[in-house]
């Protein structure tokens, strides 16, 4: 490269984000040289009349953790206990890819109440997130770990 990068804002968009991504992702297999490949982790719920995805869990499995980042129910499906099997099923693929422990993050008062009930402590509140509520961050050990 000759001369100074440049810094600018532009529109996020899917080669920016695979750069970044990749790059954080290289960097981190330096800092988890001991440990399985980070692996993206996907379940879907699916509507039972169209087969098609309508919500689910995505995370990622990495250091001997499970990092659940969004978890998605449609509001025709609430009630029915899927978050709590998305969860669990998703605590289950961590073990068995060796994790011994799982992290989240939530806005939603319901969501915080579901997770705490499911063996989740809160370890960090970013309060006025958004303004007047609170973003809870929560984590569990994963007992059974194989």
């Amino acid at each position: 490269m000759t001369g100074a990068p440049v810094i600018a804002f532009v529109d996020p968009d899917p080669e920016l984000q695979a750069v970044v991504l990749e790059g954080v992702r290289a960097f981190n297999k330096t800092l988890f040289a001991n440990h399985p490949p980070g692996q993206d982790l996907a379940i879907a719920i699916r509507d039972p009349d169209r087969d098609e995805p309508v919500g689910g869990l995505l995370g990622r499995t990495a250091g001997g953790w499970l990092a659940i980042e969004l978890i998605f129910v449609p509001e025709a499906f609430r009630g029915m206990g899927l978050a709590t099997r998305l969860v669990a099923m998703a605590e289950e693929e961590a073990r068995r890819r060796g994790c011994h422990s799982a992290w989240l993050d939530t806005l939603n008062p319901g969501a915080l109440t579901l997770y705490r009930r499911l063996g989740y402590e809160i370890f960090g509140e970013l309060k006025d997130y958004p303004a007047g509520f609170s973003r809870f961050f929560l984590q569990k050990k994963l007992d059974g770990a194989l």
